[in-house]
């Protein structure tokens, strides 16, 4: 199901008027995104400050800017690496509004070139962009701005995104590969066609029962960062479009898909049977990670190069019984000091590189 825009007849120049009054029906909505139950009612979330807003814009350049498309990008020596790594439509966010105070957007030369480049593309009378490519933009005065945010300060600029909808269903195919018909925009309104192959999943964080906000968007930051294939959250773990995860992930929700409420004995159970293996980081696993990570032993450093999923558990409680039981092998990380266990997002990191380092030496 698609959810609502704010707004969608074609946009024109004189839609961008000063939006002054924080009170409006407007504003409430977008401030209501702060909250689970707007954001499920709305299936939008807020994406605010400079980072989240440039990827948002960036990505829905990629998909619309004229010849480039969201899975075409241009080769270059400097573009391969990103070309591999972007995701299939449909399986990250899309830019739906933008709200923003233009003496913001003088700190931010590079954000104000980019929504120059949307203005080009949404304004351009030769172009008849899909409905769901069209975003409402308004300028608005830093009161109404701090009135729909969430964080203690506004930074300027707001952005407001579908999120995409991914259940076990459709995200099987993301999982083991899949095919993808891509439509190319030539700058004369003409398309044309292209097949584009999605590689399976090489590396994932699977988060178990993850309550703190911070600690899910620093675990998606990483995993982007790590090049991971997908982040998935089981049932009862926070919800990952929440406003705080969104901030601490700098951005990364527009790089890598999201899954959250799967089933994890029906994931592990899939990817097991397509040839993943999954791994639980428990502090009192029978292998080390430094063992695993040994240049001394092939094998074991082989064994981290295969497709990973890796389980994270609570940051109180870990993972349960019935949780680990479901990995195929649980995984310590050895503690040198006296703390008795690391944070879970530091955790995530150490275990996720190690696995990274691991295929990409492979």
């Amino acid at each position: 199901m698609t959810p609502t825009p704010l707004k969608k007849e074609q946009p024109t120049v004189a839609d961008e008027f000063l939006m002054d009054n924080p009170r409006s029906e407007r504003a409430k909505r977008v401030a209501a995104l702060a909250t689970r139950a707007g954001r499920k009612k709305q299936k939008l979330f807020q994406a605010e400050g400079p980072q989240p807003v440039r990827e948002a814009l960036a990505l829905w350049l990629r998909q619309w800017d004229e010849p480039e498309t969201f899975a075409t990008v241009p080769d270059s020596e400097d573009t391969s690496r990103l070309r591999a790594q972007l995701a299939p439509a449909g399986y990250l966010p899309e830019l739906d509004a933008l709200f923003f105070d233009p003496r913001a957007l003088e700190q931010h030369p590079d954000i104000s070139a980019l929504l120059d480049r949307v203005r080009g593309v949404l304004f351009n009378p030769e172009r008849e962009l899909p409905r769901d490519a069209r975003i409402f933009l308004r300028e608005a005065t830093p009161e109404v701005l701090a009135a729909m945010g969430d964080a203690e300060t506004s930074q300027g600029m707001l952005a407001v995104c579908r999120i995409p909808e991914l259940e076990f269903a459709g995200l099987d195919s993301l999982l083991v590969g899949m095919s993808e018909s891509a439509v190319q925009v030539t700058s004369e309104g003409s398309t044309q066609g292209s097949t584009v192959e999605t590689s399976a999943v090489q590396l994932a964080p699977v988060l178990a029962g993850l309550q703190d906000p911070g600690n899910v968007g620093t675990v998606i930051r990483t995993a982007d960062a790590a090049g991971a294939g997908v982040v998935i959250l089981t049932p009862g773990s926070t919800d990952p479009w929440a406003p705080k995860v969104v901030r601490a992930a700098a951005g990364s929700h527009f790089h890598v898909p999201i899954a959250a409420g799967i089933d994890l004995q029906q994931l592990s159970d899939f990817v097991r049977a397509n040839g993943a293996q999954v791994l639980a980081a428990d502090g009192y696993g029978e292998v080390s990670l430094a063992q695993l990570q040994s240049e001394h032993a092939e094998q074991d450093s082989a064994y981290l190069a295969r497709p990973t999923y890796w389980l994270l558990g609570n940051e109180a409680h870990g993972l349960t019984e019935e949780e680990k039981a479901l990995a195929d092998q649980r995984v310590s990380i050895p503690l040198y000091g006296q703390a008795e266990s690391l944070n879970v997002a530091v955790a995530a990191a150490l275990c996720l590189y190690a696995s990274a380092v691991a295929q990409h030496r492979h």
